[in-house]
């Protein structure tokens, strides 16, 4: 199925202010999720592959569960607790044991039951010894597997992992293949100013509803990771929570999620640029775009809402002219291309898989080190380097790095070795930068340029 991970699904539940989120961080073993004392921050439903027991498994995150009297969004939250249980193999409910049983508890208890799935009953808080009688509190709930844990303190975790493991289903046959070999999945960051449709984009490359779309700007507070799976290839979809400007967070909660989005973009492998069709591209769509040069990070840049905008007539010279406007305000990151979609009708979105595909091959693409040396030396001849401090940059060799074996879609690196890095202009090196683009376009990847020195001997 488009979208379903072929690894074992464990599902976090429970109501909000439980310690889900803490949870999911010590069991995915990073930071992902936003722990914070405001019930109700985790909005979406994240998910990240657990590895730290014998039987790898894809942990999800949920929404906390409220009752009665719920807005939309939190309507939207119950709906996505309720795909997650649908499609999840293993149940964690959780529940808080400073606080004690509460009626929402006990409502939950009555959904899980119904879902048939295995359910372990963690019991969240008991952070010592002389907590552990809070536990009996949950016992009326009538759970077989009952565990006592402190997720903050790391407490119960080794137990917990093992419980998870005999409820997973065993695999087809009589041995598990080795997956070791496989690649890892390529992360792609969902990046931009808030409500230009992050989330759409991602609910229409699924086909789901798996993010929360809302016309409140700041809905996505996580930076949501889902799996993906295309034609056999893995991905990560991270849409992150919109950068702001840093003087209009509301929130310390916002605040940590323009953190959590800036951390995304050094995660991940390709940053997919999203900006609004509508409306000039702003002093922030550039500042965001900024991040992922300065971050060397592969990038595309997507145009969102073409069903705004959209003519009746002649709609390839309208995307054509919307493409070179764009080039022209995103020209310090000529190499990324441009992309129009309406994520709302999903025209064109499958069409970003096509850019990836390019933006792969091209980081396997090499110059030799012949065809490098003998374009780098024209350069050097047609436009020699400018005078700095009285001298002149002088090239004697150049070669292509190879690109980092744990990294996908390494930008190319060139290593020049000079008389002197320090006499580079930033001029000159976007000069060398363009004339190796000729000879190889490295679409959607900066080129890295690396100076060493080297006597003229």
């Amino acid at each position: 199925m488009k979208g379903k991970s072929k690894s074992p699904n464990v599902a976090i539940v429970g109501r909000p202010n439980v310690g889900k989120s803490a949870l999911f961080n010590r069991l995915a073993g990073r930071k992902i999720a936003i722990v914070h004392d405001q019930p109700g921050i985790t909005r979406d439903r994240i998910s990240a592959p657990c590895a730290r027991g014998d039987r790898p498994f894809l942990l999800w995150d949920t929404g906390g569960i409220l009752g009665a009297g719920e807005s939309d969004l939190l309507t939207d939250v119950r709906h996505g607790v309720d795909q997650a249980i649908r499609e999840s193999d293993v149940l964690l409910f959780v529940v808080d044991a400073k606080h004690g049983l509460s009626p929402l508890d006990q409502e939950l208890a009555r959904l899980l039951r119904k879902a048939a799935k295995p359910v372990v009953l963690v019991v969240n808080k008991i952070d010592t010894e002389k907590h552990d009688p809070l536990s009996a509190d949950f016992e009326s709930l009538g759970f077989k597997h009952i565990l006592s844990i402190s997720a903050e303190h790391n407490r119960g975790m080794a137990e917990l992992l093992r419980q998870i493991e005999d409820l997973l289903p065993r695999p087809s046959g009589e041995s598990t293949p080795d997956d070791s070999h496989l690649k890892a999945p390529i992360a792609l960051a969902m990046i931009g100013r808030p409500n230009v449709g992050k989330s759409s984009l991602v609910n229409a490359i699924m086909q789901s509803k798996s993010a929360i779309v809302s016309e409140l700007p700041g809905t996505t507070r996580d930076a949501v990771d889902t799996s993906y799976e295309r034609a056999g290839e893995n991905f990560v979809l991270i849409d992150t929570a919109g950068i702001r400007k840093r003087g209009s967070h509301s929130s310390s909660v916002e605040v940590f999620s323009v953190m959590r989005a800036e951390r995304s973009i050094r995660r991940a492998d390709l940053c997919v640029l999203i900006v609004d069709v509508i409306g000039s591209v702003t002093s922030q769509d550039k500042k965001i775009a900024g991040l992922v040069q300065a971050a060397r990070k592969a990038a595309i840049i997507v145009v969102n809402k073409f069903d705004l905008v959209k003519p009746k007539r002649g709609a390839a010279k309208a995307i054509d002219e919307i493409i070179d406007t764009t080039r022209e305000r995103f020209f310090f990151v000529q190499y990324a291309p441009v992309l129009v979609v309406s994520a709302l009708t999903g025209e064109h979105v499958q069409k970003l898989f096509r850019l990836i595909k390019q933006v792969q091959r091209s980081a396997q693409a090499r110059v030799s080190t012949g065809i490098l040396n003998r374009l780098l030396r024209t350069a050097f001849e047609e436009n020699p380097p400018p005078m700095r401090k009285g001298k002149r940059l002088k090239l004697f060799y150049a070669a292509q790095a190879h690109g980092s074996e744990d990294r996908q879609l390494s930008p190319p690196e060139f290593v020049l070795f000079v008389n002197d890095p320090s006499l580079l202009a930033p001029t000159y090196e976007r000069y060398l930068e363009t004339r190796i683009r000729k000879a190889q376009p490295y679409t959607g990847l900066p080129v890295i340029l690396t100076l060493r020195p080297r006597s003229e001997r």
